[in-house]
């Protein structure tokens, strides 16, 4: 049995070390970020358990804290418990498992904030928007993000694997869903509708499809990794029958820490840090004026909403939200423009500043961040678009009584567009939206024309600002 003496801090290196040798030598798959771990410190008197993942008595490592703490680790041994049926797998391929979906002619939905995607599968993914307005016709805007250009895009891959089985070993590709690298199927379309940001290259989609055994052949997200190229992740049951892509739990696996004689329970600083960390979780409590400059560079952090599918939660959608401001002080800095909201699903993000600018950017770890002045304020340019179109859009209540539903501001004067030789420009409109978490906010662009978008902002902070509106759309600080 290994009985190195380890440093705690190099606790997860030698796990990678130990569980690489595991199992008489045998070499294991790497260790990464995928696997997670867990140290529990159970005392002395402690069984390991029978079920789940396995451990032997004789798989340790002695480890060693700074103080001469000495611990006796137990590591699981990590391997998959479907090895041996993946490689006996005599069934029916992915593309022959998913033929009865593209056979029988079905559409998937998925609705967004502006968008509805419609995925005909085999057929076509198609983005569009629709405008019912009283009294005039419907109105709808829309895109093809691919088509299908082979009439069965699933029988030659497939052929390929059965005849040649060196093809049906090669790797299936994986995509990180909430922290689990999950298998999944693609499906390539292209031949979609021009893109002018791409000398008119039609726009392309990879449908991702995942096993989910509870899935009815949902949209579970669309998300433009570059401009004009998509990617859409779809969950279906279809997939599941094949071992290589079935649908896998991802348990946190324990390490069992044991303390030695003479050493304690667990480690004095590892006691020490932990209670510094209850002490920081501290309730809310107002900022003081003082402390608001210093906040301001802490304000973002994210917060998920689960998109749940069946009993299972699979993906996690991002939205901002601010911690320590109260929402008087926020829509403060909110209408002075020293807040800022943040959005975007895909390549491109949004920074929208009330009153100041609105920025298109990009951040790459390699060539750094590239950004894009897509509109700036000016109150006389927005007071002159607001007498040729709607600043305010209004609903009726029940009770018979108007409430603003909308607000629409005019940015002009950003970077000047290749395609047009004229300056970029915007128009934000401000949207109530209700939501759990009182600052989150959703941020859309669209492009109706060349360097001419829309920026749809939804949050619940502009609900409580929207009837300050005045007759330009312009808001205010509740009295």
């Amino acid at each position: 049995a290994p009985t190195t003496q380890v440093p705690l801090c190099g606790l997860l290196a030698a796990v990678a070390a130990v569980v690489a040798v595991a199992e008489g030598g045998r070499a294991l798959p790497q260790l990464s970020d995928d696997i997670p771990f867990r140290v529990n410190w159970p005392g002395t008197e402690f069984s390991l358990p029978t079920t789940g993942v396995l451990y032997k008595e004789d798989n340790y490592i002695i480890m060693t804290t700074v103080d001469k703490e000495k611990y006796k680790c137990i590591l699981p041994l990590i391997a998959s418990g479907n090895e041996e049926e993946e490689k006996d797998y005599k069934g029916p391929t992915p593309g022959e498992l998913l033929e009865p979906l593209f056979k029988q002619s079905s559409c998937s939905y998925r609705i967004e904030s502006y968008w509805t995607y419609e995925v005909c599968h085999g057929k076509h993914i198609r983005q569009y928007h629709e405008e019912k307005e009283t009294g005039q016709k419907i109105n709808i805007q829309e895109y093809y993000l691919g088509t299908m250009m082979i009439k069965n895009p699933l029988s030659e891959p497939d052929q390929d694997e059965k005849e040649n089985p060196k093809e049906s070993a090669k790797e299936i590709p994986t995509k990180n869903i909430e922290g689990q690298m999950t298998p999944y199927y693609p499906v390539e379309m292209g031949n979609g509708t021009p893109c002018s940001l791409r000398q008119n290259l039609p726009r392309s989609s990879t449908m991702m499809y995942i096993c989910h055994p509870e899935a009815k052949h949902e949209i579970l997200s669309v998300a433009e990794v570059t401009t004009c190229e998509y990617e859409v992740v779809i969950l279906t049951p279809l997939l599941c029958n094949h071992p290589k892509y079935r649908f896998r739990a991802s348990p946190v696996n324990d390490i069992f820490c044991q303390s030695l004689p003479g050493s304690p329970l667990k480690p004095h600083n590892l006691e020490q840090l932990e209670k510094q960390q209850e002490i920081m979780k501290t309730p809310f409590r107002r900022v003081k004026e003082e402390e608001m400059h210093s906040t301001k560079e802490e304000k973002f952090s994210s917060i998920h909403k689960p998109v749940a599918v069946g009993s299972h939660q699979l993906l996690t959608v991002g939205t901002t939200h601010i911690s320590k401001l109260t929402d008087d002080q926020l829509i403060k800095e909110f209408l002075s423009g020293s807040y800022c909201f943040h959005g975007g699903v895909g390549w491109w993000k949004y920074e929208f500043c009330y009153g100041k600018y609105v920025h298109q950017y990009h951040e790459d770890k390699e060539s750094g961040k590239t950004s894009v002045v897509v509109g700036t304020w000016s109150k006389e340019e927005h007071i002159e678009w607001s007498r040729k179109n709607a600043a305010r859009t209004y609903y009726l209540r029940e009770d018979g009584t108007q409430t603003v539903r909308m607000v629409s501001h005019f940015y002009g004067n950003g970077d000047v567009c290749d395609l047009t030789d004229k300056p970029r420009q915007v128009t934000v409109k401000l949207k109530c939206k209700e939501s759990d978490s009182p600052h989150a906010v959703t941020i859309y662009m669209l492009e109706p024309h060349s360097c001419q978008y829309i920026l749809g902002v939804e949050s619940p902070v502009i609900c409580k600002i929207l009837d300050t509106a005045d007759e330009y759309g312009l808001l205010s600080v509740p009295s």
